[in-house]
């Protein structure tokens, strides 16, 4: 994928890999979101999968320490900085996916777009020459996991017999 760049896709695709570092469009997005819902939960959901999906893919990034694509192969170079972390699972797909999935889930916002951006942000990471696709898919299925993993517990929290008395 690397080897068939198109040069006039090259600083879309870093900007993208920019916009989802730490999950920084996604915090704006769901800020945006619990602003004009006046959902403040909004935020705090999409924050938590976030910092989970973040954290999770460093402790699975440090577990398999699989070489990035530059450590392996010389040519093309990297379009952005090389990270110091291992390379599987994608920090980026992880954090995008999980954000994506929650405000897919708590918003009325379309879900296509949400996973169309998460999946742009994901594929720049393997475009930029940083990861590898299996990289991405393993990141992203992370992230749908974390973000599945928040849902199931706001519902049974939801459900509990001390939330239904707070009420």
């Amino acid at each position: 994928m690397v080897h068939h760049r198109v040069g006039w896709l090259d600083d879309f695709f870093v900007a993208l890999s920019q916009l989802g570092s730490y999950g920084a469009i996604w915090l704006l997005l769901a800020a945006l979101a619990a602003f004009l819902w006046r959902r403040p939960a909004i935020l705090g959901y999409v924050l938590a999968g976030d910092i989970a999906a973040d954290a999770l893919s460093s402790l699975l990034r440090h577990a398999f320490g699989r070489d990035r694509p530059p450590l392996r192969f010389h040519t093309p170079h990297p379009l952005v900085d090389v990270p110091s972390t291992s390379s599987f699972p994608s920090g980026h797909a992880s954090t995008s996916f999980a954000c994506a999935a929650l405000l897919a889930w708590l918003t009325p916002l379309p879900a296509v777009p949400l996973f169309a951006l998460a999946a742009l942000i994901a594929y720049s990471r393997v475009y930029d020459g940083v990861h590898y696709p299996l990289d991405v898919l393993g990141g992203a299925a992370l992230g749908l996991a974390v973000a599945t993993v928040l849902r199931l517990l706001a519902e049974a929290r939801r459900r509990s017999p001390q939330a239904r008395r707070a009420g």
